[in-house]
């Protein structure tokens, strides 16, 4: 059987399809001590967080020794499944509620995800340097930029320039105002064909 990562990235190698199949049992399993992931939406998590998340591996691919921080990632998104995507990557997985980066770190462990590493902490309170900052459902737009800026590193060598990707939903004109001349806004439904995605945008903004 095909699942819906296979569908729309049909050459991951075995040992990538063998960790995203573990990450929905895994979500599952730990969910039920630790809630990260809505109750009711769990069920389904394969094309509502996993594929979801990947839809940043269609707006940009990231070139092997990029560093990317996934900030506010909760349980580990949208940061687990693309580093799975891209072994070659260092992701760090940023929350500052602990028992969801237990949940994080526990998930990489048993996935042998070995190209995360977790930290318990508000973005703000970190120090490092990242070639891109990515988030899920993150704080408005405006906030997100000016607590995590100081992490954009200023030398950029992918096919984007270093800066933000970040998965929203719903009506964005007035929130991306100020980013207007230089964001980037596309539809996850250009990409994906599930009905979840129609209302589903990835927006980029560099440095």
């Amino acid at each position: 059987m095909i699942t819906v990562a296979e569908k729309y990235f049909p050459s991951l190698t075995e040992e990538q399809r063998r960790q995203l199949s573990l990450l929905p049992s895994l979500y599952s399993e730990w969910n039920e001590k630790i809630n990260v992931i809505s109750r009711k939406d769990i069920e389904n998590f394969s094309t509502n967080h996993l594929l979801h998340s990947l839809a940043i591996a269609r707006l940009i691919t990231f070139l092997p020794g990029t560093t990317v921080a996934d900030i506010g990632t909760g349980g580990g998104l949208p940061g687990m499944p693309l580093a799975i995507l891209f072994p070659e990557v260092k992701f760090t997985l940023v929350d500052s509620i602990a028992k969801k980066i237990k949940v994080a770190r526990e998930i990489a462990t048993a996935a042998a995800i070995a190209n995360v590493t977790t930290i318990a902490a508000r973005s703000e309170d970190i120090t490092g340097s990242y070639d891109f900052i990515v988030g899920r459902a993150v704080t408005e737009m405006s906030r997100f930029v000016n607590i995590t800026r100081h992490l954009i590193s200023p030398r950029s060598f992918n096919s984007l320039k270093n800066g933000w990707i970040v998965i929203k939903g719903g009506e964005l004109t007035l929130e991306l105002e100020p980013f207007a001349a230089e964001s980037m806004v596309v539809p996850v439904s250009r990409w994906f064909d599930e009905p979840y995605f129609e209302t589903k945008k990835v927006v980029y903004l560099p440095r």
